[in-house]
């Protein structure tokens, strides 16, 4: 009932997490009250000191300023690093509350018909990096400065005119940066994002792109991304620093022309020398948060695009549905009219789909062999019995239940699956063909190596099942990687196996240790479908299903379906 309530509330967990930090916002604002009346410490102290200390020359009355002084300035330090811890420590639980939710949708989003959600793990990072910056307590001084322009406005009316009217100057500067400067920088930013796909691209490809001769090209394209990028980002961060120093000019100007008015107004015995002083320090702190604010509007815009991303990436999470805890799958499989089309960015509306209504039956312990020349449907048939890839007309049922009437947890666990194109993950081989299973017991994954025939072969490897996989480490070879994929597809033996071209890297002692696998899983009551381009990774299987342009053109017994070919199942295969 837990999980399904955290499935219940995922779709909005990100705008549930912002709500929760208005708690932390109030007491940081309430922080900065505290702040910014302490603030008026100095400009205070300063005015008791002229009028009152040197017209009296009293040392006791300056011993106990000093002293209200000091006592006063704790208690800003301690304020000023409160509201800055309850900031980072919100910051800190906003990841931790959706951190996982973050991860778990970027990796959603490699699946097809997930749609963009642009990089949520890195725009969370800019929201957390902001909300613990300096960037962001401008915005909660801001309030106060109407405060602080009524303080001059009371020392006098021609002082606080004077200050309203820089202010109103500075602020102006203020929204001609935002909308001079939000263009190009969330510009710049998306051409980021482009940039760092192809870098990681190109790391992962870096065998290919070395023996093909393709370096050279490849890093001219980025070469020009990136200066396209730079280049974007200067024009907007040139106008900023603009403003900023203008912004930044123009505040020393007015402190100094108020000091030029109050010495006109001290002059004509208006005010004292001491409110002259107060007056032009207190003016400068109503203009320091807007300063603040227009220093640091390059991580403002930044904040500001990456929130509105996560919020539409979480948004676009379809409303979850609560599914129940069905007993565990026998193996009965039904395809019903399966169609799927292109992937949406690819779609037009005169191709044809890539399967078009593919039905079949399959009982427990079949073995169920898939062939068909190339870009018949193969792999794209073994997305869909998986799961992978959402289906636009038809269904596929397991023990008469649609796939996702399981909890995919609870799916996965019966399921083995062996994609085209495999990538073991950052870990030990354990830890790969366990699923990354904390609790797996050891000799379930020494079970599905010997069921994958290579257990042997991880025993001559240094360290073993230890043996560290990724961070720049490869020590496997393509066909001990896709034989390792393979133990990790029958690990605890799924009652629901799908094998995409599980030979396609194999030799002839792999090939005999994959045809093993698919028989014992078979006497397991496994139903077992094996996509296939070699004849070998048919050899276990009793049925046979010939695709042709997406279409079923023959299902049945192997041995009836081959003889009816119009070629030899070596061509028709290939």
């Amino acid at each position: 009932m837990k999980a399904r309530t955290r499935l219940f509330q995922k779709a909005n967990l990100y705008r549930r997490a912002l709500s929760r930090l208005k708690r932390s916002f109030v007491m940081v604002g309430l922080f900065s009250a505290a702040v910014n009346i302490l603030m008026l410490t100095g400009p205070m102290f300063m005015l008791q000191v002229y009028d009152r200390v040197l017209s009296s020359s009293s040392v006791a009355t300056l011993q106990g300023l000093v002293i209200i002084m000091v006592v006063a300035y704790i208690f800003l330090g301690i304020y000023d690093f409160l509201r800055v811890r309850v900031l980072s420590r919100g910051a800190y639980r906003l990841d931790r509350e959706v951190g996982g939710a973050a991860y778990d949708l970027w990796v959603r989003s490699g699946m097809e018909g997930a749609g963009p959600v642009g990089r949520p793990l890195s725009d969370l990072a800019v929201v957390r990096g902001f909300l613990s910056s300096p960037a962001i307590l401008g915005f909660f001084d801001a309030p106060w400065i109407p405060f602080y322009l009524a303080i001059v406005f009371i020392v006098h009316p021609w002082l606080g005119i004077l200050a309203i009217a820089g202010t109103l100057v500075v602020v102006v500067l203020a929204l001609a940066n935002q909308w001079l400067t939000q263009r190009h920088v969330a510009e710049a930013m998306r051409m980021d994002g482009a940039e760092s796909f192809l870098v990681e691209q190109s790391r992962r490809n870096a065998e290919t792109i070395m023996t093909l001769g393709m370096a050279r090209p490849i890093a001219s394209r980025w070469s020009s991304m990136h200066a396209s990028g730079l280049a974007t980002g200067q024009r907007g961060g040139d106008r900023s620093e603009g403003f900023t120093a203008a912004s930044k000019a123009f505040r020393l100007l007015l402190q100094s022309a108020i000091l030029g008015l109050g010495g006109y107004l001290a002059l004509q015995q208006e005010i004292t020398a001491g409110m002259i002083v107060a007056a032009s320090i207190i003016a400068g702190r109503a203009l320091a948060p807007v300063d603040q604010v227009i220093g640091a509007w390059r991580n403002v815009v930044r904040a500001r695009e990456a929130q509105k991303r996560l919020v539409a990436a979480f948004d676009t999470l379809p409303a979850p549905s609560m599914p129940i805890n069905l007993p565990d799958p026998v193996g009965h499989l039904a395809v019903m009219g399966a169609t799927k089309f292109a992937p949406a960015r690819e779609r037009r509306r005169d191709r044809p789909p890539i399967l078009d209504q593919v039905s079949f039956r399959l009982e427990p312990g079949d073995g169920l062999g898939v062939i068909g020349p190339s870009a018949s449907g193969k792999s794209t048939l073994a997305r869909v019995l998986v799961g992978a890839w959402p289906l636009e007309a038809g269904e596929i049922r397991l023990d008469e239940a649609t796939l996702d009437q399981w909890p995919p947890e609870a799916l996965g666990r019966h399921i083995g699956y062996l994609p085209q194109h495999l990538e073991l993950l950052a870990g030990t081989i354990r830890d790969n063909i366990a699923r990354f299973d904390p609790e797996a017991a050891d000799e379930d994954v020494i079970a599905a190596a010997q069921l994958a025939g290579v257990h042997e072969m991880i025993l001559h490897l240094p360290e073993g099942y230890a043996t560290e996989l990724g961070f720049g480490q490869s020590p496997l070879s393509g066909g001990q990687v896709q034989r390792i994929g393979l133990a990790r597809a029958v690990f605890r033996t799924p009652r629901y196996v799908v094998l995409d071209e599980p030979n396609a890297n194999l030799d002839s002692s792999g090939d005999e240790a994959l045809s093993r696998a698919i028989l014992a899983l078979r006497e397991a009551g496994s139903t077992v479908i094996v996509m296939a381009h070699r004849p070998s990774a048919i050899a276990a299987v009793n049925k046979v299903l010939v695709l042709h342009a997406g279409r079923v053109a023959r299902f049945g017994d192997k041995s009836e379906v081959l003889q009816k070919s119009v070629r030899p199942v070596a061509r028709e295969g290939a």
